[in-house]
């Protein structure tokens, strides 16, 4: 217990040492929502002037912190269990869905932010720095999280990462939504649709980044590899394509980078015996991750839209439903046999829409749970969710540290015990934040 409460300590001083660097505030703002996120308020109504009255979103902390739970016992061994592990190459598990989530989240957010800055007469220009300077600080913690395992020679630094593929998509989806976003819906044409058509150039810039996605994948030229090859290299399909491993995506990586600068230990490489290196938040996932916070800022823009909470759920049912059956076609409801694979290494295009529409029904569930009804206040969750970026950069600075990891025997019980406790010390460390009203964004 005294080693708990000085490692608690120790991470509230390096919360505020960072405070320089990254937004830390005694109230959740606003605007502080834009990337890994605080709390979150909505407006009921629309198209009216006036400051309307603000409700938190507490269902949208609430699904984050869910994302980061998950995340953190994934990342910590999730028991050993197989479904609690990526998959090695095509298929999806648990552990899978949870990134995509935050990257869907993110963009939720996003256009509520914007919205709220807007409103605020804060000018466009002001609102892009903050864009970019929030980019950058991701970009950069990002960085500084691929050296945590002690390799910080410069020959060998990883670039790609997790936080660094929130930062590109960041990036992108907030500056395209900012040249469109409105303070106040206009007329209310096409009622029923509105929300779709009221920001119509967006979705012009947001499928040819898709259509750009395919296209390389399919269409671009990969030395002494198959065109339009998906599959992970080294003994798949007998060895026939060994240094084709990613195909496009990662001949992108290799030729962007070098060898010496991506991740050097995919999962794919226990079962296909692969040894080029590979990274799953490579170059060209970053455009089909962008597309996810396009989707994300959709259901954001239902809830800035739509007052009434039915209307709300039903739409964000519609596109959770169109998003799965279009995952559905692409994959041809199988594992293997579908045009396009579902594959979280590549985020190929059915893995985007098909964690989009697992995003979308969790969303609608817990609106109508915590929001609606009031069934749930949404603790514990509601915490990490409040507290994302400190709770994600703190279990990464810990990980394997006692009191968070020891030695265990092969038993999938002290595994699961000891993984679940690491993450529920994180959701206590979030808990001690929001009682301090201590809440930390990018």
């Amino acid at each position: 217990q005294v080693s708990n409460i000085f490692f608690f300590n120790v991470i509230f001083f390096c919360c505020r040492l960072c405070s320089a660097f990254v937004s830390v505030n005694t109230v959740p703002s606003d605007s502080q929502q834009g990337i890994l996120g605080t709390a979150v308020a909505v407006e009921d109504g629309q198209a009216i002037p006036t400051a309307a009255p603000k409700k938190r979103l507490r269902s949208l902390d609430t699904l984050r912190g869910l994302s980061l739970v998950l995340m953190v016992f994934v990342n910590y061994g999730g028991g050993k269990y197989w479904f609690f592990h990526h998959s090695p190459w095509n298929g999806i598990t648990l552990a899978d869905v949870v990134f995509p989530w935050f990257v869907w989240i993110m963009g939720v957010s996003l256009a509520m932010t914007i919205r709220s800055l807007l409103r605020k007469s804060v000018t466009r220009g002001a609102i892009f720095l903050q864009i970019v300077k929030r980019s950058i600080i991701l970009f950069g913690l990002g960085i500084m999280t691929n050296t945590l395992s002690g390799n910080v020679d410069l020959n060998a630094l990883r670039i790609p990462g997790v936080l660094q593929r929130l930062a590109f998509s960041y990036l992108v989806a907030a500056t395209v939504h900012l040249l469109f976003a409105k303070p106040h819906e206009g007329q209310l044409v096409w009622a029923p649709v509105r929300d779709v058509l009221a920001y119509w150039p967006e979705w012009l810039l947001a499928i040819p980044i898709l259509a750009l996605h395919l296209a390389l994948t399919f269409y671009l030229p990969v030395p002494n590899c198959p065109q339009g090859y998906l599959g992970p290299g080294g003994l798949h399909l007998n060895s026939s394509f060994e240094n084709c491993t990613g195909g496009a995506a990662g001949f992108i990586d290799r030729s962007i980078f070098g060898n010496n600068h991506i991740y050097q230990t995919p999962d794919m490489r226990h079962v296909y015996g692969t040894h080029l290196p590979y990274d799953p938040e490579g170059t060209l996932g970053c455009l089909t991750s962008i597309f996810l916070v396009f989707l994300g800022l959709q259901a954001g823009k239902i809830l800035l839209t739509f007052s009434e909470w039915k209307a709300r759920v039903v739409r964000w049912c519609i596109w959770g439903l169109l998003c799965g059956v279009i995952a559905g076609v692409l994959t041809n409801f199988s594992k293997e046999e579908g045009w396009i694979p579902i594959n979280k290494n590549l985020w190929s295009v059915s893995f985007v829409l098909s964690t989009a529409s697992t995003a979308f029904f969790l969303l609608a569930v817990l609106y109508y749970l915590v929001d609606v009804c009031g069934w749930w206040s949404g603790a514990p969750l509601i915490y990490p969710g409040m507290n994302s970026l400190a709770v994600y950069v703190g279990h990464e600075i810990l990980h394997g540290v006692f009191p968070w990891a020891w030695q265990c025997p092969e038993s999938h019980w002290c595994y699961l015990f000891m993984n679940l406790w690491g993450t529920a010390l994180w959701v206590v460390f979030a808990w001690l934040m929001f009682c301090r009203k201590l809440f930390i964004s990018a």
